[in-house]
């Protein structure tokens, strides 16, 4: 996993010292974990502990977590990565912390990824999903040049057992089209 630069964003890896960046400006939030499968953190620990877990995972050569960080300010604003595997192709998921939704940075990160994993980790196709209601995240991915799959309910995750609905969506790297 490289380090990968977009206009205005730096995607790196997580470090010990951006606890404070993700606990402020993202697991904190009541809003921000409304449609993750994790609650919003209560305590500065719990987002230590993930940072944590985060570095030791990039010992996985299948670990790809990038923090996504403002280049103009150097402030740490949210996080993409591969949340999983679905027969052995990804499946990317990421968080933004609200101050900076609506600017289109999440979509240019989620490009970059999509275009680094596609042309320079040669998979064939990359999943995402997200919660139904959660326009914005919707159409993040819709303006990546994911394609829908299909609509279904799950529980929303082990600590968030409530039924959610979720649109499952699919790129593939023949058909792709990525600005």
């Amino acid at each position: 996993m490289k380090e990968i630069e977009t206009e205005r964003l730096r995607l790196r890896r997580l470090k010990e010292d951006d606890a404070e960046d993700v606990f402020y400006s993202v697991t904190s939030s009541e809003n921000v974990a409304r449609y993750v499968t994790w609650h919003a953190h209560t305590d500065i620990s719990e987002t230590v502990a993930y940072i944590g877990y985060c570095i030791d995972d990039y010992k996985n050569l299948h670990c790809y977590r990038w923090g996504i960080e403002l280049k103009e300010t150097g402030a740490l604003m949210g996080i993409i990565d591969v949340v999983g595997y679905n027969e052995g192709e990804p499946e990317i998921g990421y968080i933004l912390g609200e101050n900076y939704w609506g600017h289109g940075y999440m979509t240019e990160a989620c490009r970059a990824v999509v275009k680094y994993l596609l042309f320079e980790e040669n998979f064939k196709t990359i999943y995402a999903e997200a919660h139904k209601d959660n326009i914005g995240s919707n159409r993040v991915i819709e303006k990546c040049g994911f394609h829908f799959i299909k609509e279904y309910s799950r529980p929303q995750s082990q600590s968030k057992p409530e039924i959610v609905t979720v649109n499952a969506y699919r790129i593939n790297k023949n058909t792709a089209v990525i600005e």
